[in-house]
């Protein structure tokens, strides 16, 4: 199986999707620009990826799901979206914006090509940014009181199952959304990451974060470490 990936490091969805492949030790490929056939009718909506050779999917769930993982509950989406919340805020201080971002460019190896699609990347981080602030000043979304209840859910179904995962036994679709959404939060700094860090009531949350830290130690896009080492 071979894998062809659109997508930022700095995508919750494309994380997911990387950390699958990473799991599975799925050969994979990852390019900065979305591929003209998703462009045309969606956009620079990522990820999008496409399994040997066949049309390009969009949906991070249907993505692993051709690879072989699991389905995931209407349920555990809502709470996977939920814990999303918090990401508007990493267009707060412009310099780390650019910052993080720059530091997540393309990988081809021809260097003609890779200073090409870097330098039409910035336009898709220029569009990303001036999103982020065009949301947060015409819909002024109101942050929780406290971001860590977004992250009770999954503690306490840690806690219920006394299994290792989310997933179960195996880490499988749900713990790489999740996980995915931790290293958004972590790339480039946001409120939920304090919330990770010390709310008394996700000690059993913490842990299953120090697992997959482990689980995933050879995973080459990790940015939750410098927060939340193991």
């Amino acid at each position: 199986v071979r894998v062809k990936v659109y997508g930022g490091y700095h995508s919750p969805w494309g994380q997911a999707v990387l950390i699958g492949l990473h799991e599975r030790q799925i050969d994979y490929s990852v390019t900065a620009l979305p591929p003209l056939e998703t462009f045309v009718t969606d956009g620079i909506t990522m990820p999008a990826a496409s399994i040997d050779g066949a049309a390009w999917q969009l949906e991070s769930v249907d993505i692993l799901q051709g690879i072989g993982c699991d389905d995931v509950s209407e349920t555990e989406l809502q709470h996977i979206n939920s814990a999303w919340r918090g990401v508007l805020h990493r267009a707060d201080n412009i310099g780390n914006f650019w910052g993080g971002f720059s530091q997540s460019g393309d990988q081809n190896k021809n260097p003609f090509i890779r200073l090409i699609k870097n330098f039409l990347r910035s336009f898709i981080t220029l569009y990303f940014y001036l999103l982020i602030r065009t949301v947060n000043l015409v819909a002024s979304p109101q942050d929780p009181e406290n971001f860590g209840d977004q992250f009770v859910y999954f503690n306490d179904r840690l806690t219920e199952s006394d299994k290792p995962f989310l997933s179960g036994d195996e880490p499988n679709t749900l713990d790489y959304l999740l996980f995915g959404i931790i290293q958004c939060h972590c790339s480039i700094y946001v409120a939920p990451v304090t919330a990770l860090q010390a709310d008394e009531r996700l000690d059993v949350l913490r842990a299953w974060i120090a697992r997959t830290h482990e689980r995933f130690a050879e995973y080459p896009y990790l940015y939750s470490g410098l927060y939340l080492a193991p």
